[in-house]
């Protein structure tokens, strides 16, 4: 039996990263997307050498059809099975929606949804015939509440979360799970330069183990919708 294959956007860094090295720790040969293929060139030698699985990169820009696209044909190429879809490539861009420049809302909807609605796609297919496998899209709290200077930020994760409980339905009757992830304040390059303390903030690895918990359930339970917050509240 070959080994299980997991699929993570936002691969190098962050969340991304800690959800590749955990599922790799587990076993699971890795499919990675990023925009710099430097940082996928050095995840890949990370992982092959400390883990001792295998580390397909896949270089591109997911708010691009035409890219995602092509991550689906690479996937595809593999001739394997996908047994988990992690769409955490996303983009935040702070600002008031009546301020905002010109342009704000198609880029963060295309990198946030639409990399994840096209790669879904691409993807769940293959899952429904197999009878298995698991979506986990990372949305954010910023899907539940609005607030000031969330801007097209919070509409598109508000769309994100849309997304993912229409597909949660759709796949109910093919063995095939859906997960929302919805966390508040991570300690990734998106807060870099702030002057908060780091124990305010819940770490990339706090969300990575709560995805491999989530994935570990008999194949009967689901997980639909994981809210997560650093323990002092949001920020």
């Amino acid at each position: 039996m070959s080994q299980k294959l997991i699929v993570v956007t936002g691969g190098t860094r962050g969340i991304g990263r800690a959800i590749v090295e955990i599922f790799a720790k587990n076993g699971f040969d890795v499919v990675a997307s990023a925009r710099k293929r430097k940082d996928l060139e050095e995840l890949q030698l990370f992982i092959n050498t400390q883990y001792g699985v295998q580390c397909f990169t896949y270089a591109a820009d997911l708010g691009k059809k035409e890219q995602v696209t092509g991550l689906v044909d690479f996937i595809q190429s593999l001739n394997r099975p996908v047994d988990v879809l992690v769409n955490n490539a996303g983009n935040f861009i702070p600002g008031n929606i009546h301020e905002e420049e010109d342009g704000i809302l198609e880029n963060l909807i295309e990198t946030n949804l639409y990399s994840a609605y096209y790669l879904t796609r691409g993807l769940v297919k293959g899952m429904i015939a197999q009878k298995s496998g698991h979506v986990f899209n990372m949305c954010s709290v910023a899907s539940l509440k609005a607030y000031p200077n969330g801007g097209s930020y919070s509409i598109s994760k508000f769309a994100l979360l849309g997304f993912s409980k229409g597909l949660r339905e759709e796949m109910k009757p093919h063995g095939v799970k859906v997960t929302s992830i919805m966390p508040g304040a991570v300690l990734t390059d998106s807060w870099a330069g702030v002057d908060i303390p780091a124990e305010r903030f819940m770490t990339p690895s706090d969300v990575a183990q709560t995805v491999w918990t989530a994935y570990c359930l008999s194949d009967s339970a689901v997980i639909e919708e994981i809210v997560m917050r650093p323990q002092l509240g949001d920020l």
